[in-house]
């Protein structure tokens, strides 16, 4: 059976971070590989009824009712957005912070549900979301999922403070980044939610605001190592469950990207290392 994630790697970095029931009884299975059932999942789209969990459990197998349960807990639980920021604290001294990326993505929502509408340019219903990553094109952080007809603007002093406070927790210091944003960023909210944070935002002007001369920031060349972040979209939409959303809940979401994060950075360094 295909593995997305290595059973030792899920193990040492993903599973210490799983907290154990208080009450009631634990699970009856290994934990390393209800989370393999979960990256499996995230890896093919397949529908949850359909997981072959005969296929991926060793021993005693749970339905995939029980798989869901666990992955929905988790979600709840905030488990893993704590198990990305510990491993961004962990890898930190090996990203590459010159400067960060960050974009917005619609994802068609198939089934509906929390955080979707129509998107016009799309032609259907999306969910959007901004994403940051680093010079290497890995992931750092997302801001809350927002319904579709919504632009990348929307709120976005607090969708920014959302996505710096990822890095934060992490303990990576904001202050002095140089980031890069295309044109749809060009306004004086965004660059006023940058200048409290002392980041550098590299953003490329919007003609719609006008031809006249402005004394903001831009360098061009920084701006043209942008297409980056394009490489970071390729690599989460391989997760057949975050190239279209069928979760309808932005829990679960949110759960799918973390976790893609998580298995995006583990396989760049954890494997790399291993060899």
């Amino acid at each position: 059976m295909y593995k997305v994630l290595d059973k030792d790697i899920i193990e040492m970095e993903i599973v210490p971070n799983i907290p154990m029931p208080r009450r009631g009884f634990p699970p009856r299975v290994a934990l390393s590989e209800i989370v393999n059932a979960v990256l499996y999942k995230m890896k093919t789209g397949v529908q949850w009824e359909y997981l072959p969990v005969t296929s991926l459990f060793s021993a005693r197998a749970l339905t995939w009712q029980g798989v869901y349960y666990h992955f929905r807990k988790w979600c709840l639980s905030g488990t893993f957005y704590r198990c990305w920021t510990g491993i961004l604290e962990k890898y930190r001294d090996r990203l590459d912070l010159s400067s960060v990326d960050l974009d917005g993505s619609h994802t068609p929502a198939l089934r509906g549900g929390q955080g979707v509408e129509y998107q016009g340019r799309k032609r259907r219903k999306t969910t959007n979301a901004l994403y940051l990553a680093d010079r290497q094109g890995l992931p750092l952080a997302m801001s809350e999922p927002v319904a579709g007809n919504h632009n990348d603007l929307y709120d976005i002093e607090v969708q920014f403070e959302v996505v710096t406070a990822t890095l934060e927790n992490a303990k990576i210091n904001v202050e002095g980044l140089f980031l890069n944003a295309d044109a749809g960023f060009d306004s004086k909210d965004f660059r006023s939610a940058c200048a409290a944070k002392e980041i550098n935002a590299n953003v490329c002007f919007n003609k719609r605001n006008g031809d006249v001369e402005r004394d903001e920031y831009f360098d061009q060349e920084l701006y043209d190592e942008r297409y980056v972040i394009e490489r970071t979209n390729a690599w989460m939409d391989s997760f057949r469950s975050l190239l279209n959303r069928f979760d309808t809940t932005t829990e679960s979401w949110k759960g799918f990207n973390y976790l893609s994060f998580i298995v995006l950075v583990l396989k760049k360094f954890k494997i790399k290392k291993s060899k």
